[in-house]
Order: C-alpha cells, then structure tokens, then sequence
C-alpha cells in the first residue's frame, strides 16, 4: 500500500515528493525516513519563507581568528564547497529547482535569487561533529578540504527547503569577520 503525492507550493512553484508507506514518509534526497510525527510536526510548524530553496555554507572561524588566514582564502574554500556541493548533486530535484532558469510570477529565476545563508564552525571539531550529524541523517553536503594540508575548512549543503535542513544548523551563527 504504497503511493506517492504531490504537494504544490503556489508561492514558489515547486513539488515537494513525499512517499507513504504504512505511516512513514520518505524525504527526497534523504536517505532516512521520518516517521508521521516528524512529518506532521515538519509540515505544522512551517512559517513563510519555511519552503525556500537554501544551501548553506559553514566555515571555520578559528581559521580566520587563530590561523591567520585571510578573509580572502576563507571565501574562496566556500565557494569551492559550493560549487562541490551542487554539482555532485546536480541530478537531485531539489539542485535542479535552485538553479532552473524559469520565470516566477516575478519574473525571476532561480538562478537569479539564489539563497545562501554563511555560518561559522568553531573548530575542526564542531565542523566534524556537523558532518557526523548530517550524514547520520542522510542529509547530502559536501565537506571541503584545503588540499594538499588536508585541513577540513568548511562544508557546503546541498540545496534543500529550508524547514528541511534549517533544523540541523540552529546552534551555528552567522559568519562574522570580526
């Protein structure tokens, strides 16, 4: 008794897929299942803006503050992760929507609105225990690695509605220079 149903999002023009089966409900790009509460409470508890498509970049500010790496170079490894993170998962539904080139009742695209939200990690260890979390949840992102040190310097979501992936990121803060 499994069936699939499409749920439409006037406002932003996309679907979101779930799929029933007996009382679980499968994410897209997610390869845990959320039970019907979680479901229930993901769905009840969205605000406006909850359904945006966001990819979120989280660097390590200890780099900046205590390694003396230059502002510069800490952009630079987030948009590497950026990048890395959207292409190895452009064939996703929800990659594809963040970057599709058709008009919303705007008149803009995607690819013309982009959301990105820039957080700070602490430490090597805090980006780790992230990664940890994310991939525990089957939550798809990609973790940058200044190369050839090998120095983990921040990590990069794949695109995702923000009420999906927004829960995992509530401790971190916003990236500050200062």
């Amino acid at each position: 008794d499994v069936y699939k149903r499409q749920v439409s999002t006037q406002s932003t023009g996309f679907f979101y897929h779930f799929t029933f089966a007996r009382s679980e409900r499968s994410v897209p790009g997610a390869t845990r299942t959320m039970s019907e509460p979680e479901v229930q409470k993901n769905e009840s508890s969205k605000r406006p803006g909850d359904d945006t498509i966001i990819q979120y970049i989280i660097v390590r500010k200890d780099l900046l503050s205590q390694e003396g790496w230059s502002i510069g170079s800490l952009i630079s490894q987030g948009c590497h992760a950026s990048v890395a993170a959207i292409w190895e998962n452009k064939e996703d539904v929800y990659t594809l929507q963040y970057l599709s080139e058709e008009k919303n009742t705007e008149g803009r695209s995607a690819i013309d609105s982009m959301h990105k939200i820039t957080l700070q990690a602490k430490s090597d260890k805090e980006l780790h225990t992230l990664a940890e979390k994310l991939e525990a949840s089957g939550m798809k992102f990609k973790l940058w690695q200044e190369q050839p040190e090998n120095i983990p310097t921040c990590l990069a979501t794949k695109p995702y509605p923000r009420h999906i992936i927004s829960p995992f990121l509530k401790k971190f803060q916003l990236f500050k220079s200062s």
